[in-house]
């Protein structure tokens, strides 16, 4: 199963409308969730700074922020994973 992170913040209510719109395609193209507060680690913060919500996939490739762009979460999972051969 692929598993993408998402980086918000508490409070935020982009990050929370990011997750009502994240947790529907969830169950429509199943992938394990990991949730991250950002500012709990300083590399995040200086990484994605103001940039949260922010969604990545295993290779922390960043698929879309602010926004879910659903179109290109459901190509991203698609793809084969790396590591995984065909």
């Amino acid at each position: 199963m692929r598993c993408l992170t998402l980086y918000l913040r508490g409070g935020c209510s982009l990050c929370e409308a990011f997750v009502e719109e994240l947790l529907p395609l969830q169950g429509q193209h199943p992938f394990e969730l990991i949730i991250e507060e950002v500012d709990r680690n300083p590399a995040w913060v200086q990484r994605y700074g103001e940039k949260v919500p922010v969604l990545v996939d295993e290779a922390q490739r960043e698929l879309c922020h602010y926004f879910l762009d659903p179109k290109r979460v459901v190509a991203a999972l698609a793809e084969v994973p790396p590591g995984d051969s065909q």
